[in-house]
C-alpha cells in the first residue's frame, strides 16, 4: 500500500512538472475540415495569439474528409502530451450518431479543454435564383418536393445539421450534397448549382460582401452583430430553426491535466487579445469559455441534441 502511494505521489509530481515545462516544442492543430472552412480560420486566429504567447510555433494542419472523424480519429490515437490538439466544431457532437463505427469514443477516448467561439451560420444562396427570403425558398421547395438540394461541408458536419434541422422544421423535402469543405460548397452555390447552403459566416461574408452571394437569414438565436440587417431563420418564419455552431479545442483524453489547464489558460488568454477579438468580431464570432468540465458536459448534452435530430431526419452516413 505505501509504494502504491509513493508511486501515486510521484505521477502526480511528474505530471505537474510535465505542465511547467510544456511547451517545449512545436504544437500541432489538427482542423478536420479543410482550410477556409470556419473551423480553420478559428484555429489560425487562436494558434496565432497562443503561438507568440507560448513561445512556439503552432502548425495547423487540414485532415478533411469523413464529417471531421478522420481528424478527430487520428488525435484521438496520438500521444496525450499536448502536442497533438483536436479544433473541431459542433459536428463532432453528431458523429457518434450517423458513424456507428467511428473509430475511436467520442466521449472515454477525447476530452474537451474549452469551445473557442459560437459562429453564426448564415444560409446563403445565388443571387441569380431570384431567392429575397427564407420564405421564398421554402415556398420553391414546396412546390417541387425533392427537387431543390442544399449544400453542406459533409456528412456530419455542423453545416449538415444546421441544414437538416432546417429542412425538418420548415416541412420541405430537399436533397443534401455534401462537399469536402466549406470554399467547396461555396462555390457550387454561387455558380447556382446548389440551392442553399448554412455556411459558416466566417467564410461566407467576404462574398456576401461583394455581392457573389446573398444571405437570407443567420441560423443563430439572434441576429449578427457582422450582419445586422439579416434576421435569424425563427424570425424568417421558421420555428424553433435556430442552431448554434461552435468550434472547440479537444484533446486526448489521458492527457496530464496540467498540460489541459495551461491550455485553457492560453486559449483565454487569446481570446482576451484585443487583436483576436476585433478579429472574431468581424467574423461574427462570440467567445464561449467554459471550463473543461463544463466544456464536457456541453458536449454530451449537444450529442444527446443531434442524436434526435439524427433520428427524425434518418441520418446516417452512407
Amino acid at each position: 500500500m505505501k509504494r502504491l502511494a509513493t508511486l501515486f505521489a510521484a505521477t502526480l509530481l511528474a505530471g505537474a512538472a510535465f505542465g511547467q515545462a510544456y511547451p517545449t516544442k512545436p504544437i500541432k492543430f489538427v482542423v478536420p475540415f479543410t482550410a477556409g472552412s470556419g473551423t480553420d480560420i478559428m484555429a489560425r486566429t487562436i494558434g496565432d495569439a497562443m503561438s507568440k504567447s507560448m513561445g512556439q510555433p503552432i502548425v495547423v494542419d487540414n485532415k478533411p474528409g469523413a464529417g471531421g472523424t478522420i481528424g478527430a480519429g487520428q488525435v484521438a490515437k496520438s500521444d496525450p502530451d499536448g502536442y497533438t490538439i483536436l479544433i473541431h466544431s459542433s459536428g463532432h457532437a453528431l458523429n457518434p450518431a450517423i458513424y456507428p463505427q467511428l473509430p475511436y469514443d467520442t466521449v472515454k477516448d477525447l476530452t474537451g479543454v474549452t469551445p473557442l467561439a459560437a459562429l453564426p451560420n448564415v444560409m446563403v444562396v445565388s443571387p441569380q435564383k431570384g431567392w429575397k427570403s427564407v420564405a421564398d425558398v421554402v415556398a420553391a421547395a414546396k412546390a417541387k418536393p425533392g427537387q431543390l438540394n442544399y449544400a453542406s461541408a459533409g456528412v456530419g458536419s455542423a453545416t449538415h445539421l444546421n441544414g437538416e434541422k432546417f429542412k425538418l422544421q420548415a416541412g420541405i423535402d430537399a436533397v443534401h450534397v455534401p462537399f469536402k469543405g466549406t470554399p467547396e460548397a461555396l462555390s457550387d452555390v454561387i455558380g447556382g448549382r446548389n440551392d442553399w447552403f448554412f455556411a459558416p459566416l466566417s467564410s461566407a461574408l467576404p462574398l456576401i460582401k461583394d455581392g457573389k452571394l446573398q444571405a437570407l437569414a443567420v441560423s443563430t438565436g439572434k441576429r449578427s452583430a457582422a450582419l445586422p440587417d439579416v434576421p435569424t431563420t425563427v424570425e424568417a418564419g421558421v420555428p424553433d430553426s435556430d442552431y448554434t455552431f461552435w468550434v472547440g479545442m479537444i484533446v486526448p483524453a489521458a492527457t496530464p491535466a496540467p498540460v489541459i489547464r495551461k491550455l485553457h489558460e492560453e486559449v483565454l488568454k487569446a481570446l482576451a487579445n484585443p487583436e483576436v477579438k476585433e478579429r472574431l468580431t468581424k467574423l461574427g464570432a462570440e467567445p464561449m469559455p467554459m471550463l473543461p468540465d463544463q466544456f464536457n458536459a456541453y458536449i454530451r448534452t449537444e450529442m444527446e441534441s443531434a442524436a434526435k435530430i439524427a433520428k427524425a431526419a434518418s441520418l446516417k452516413a452512407q
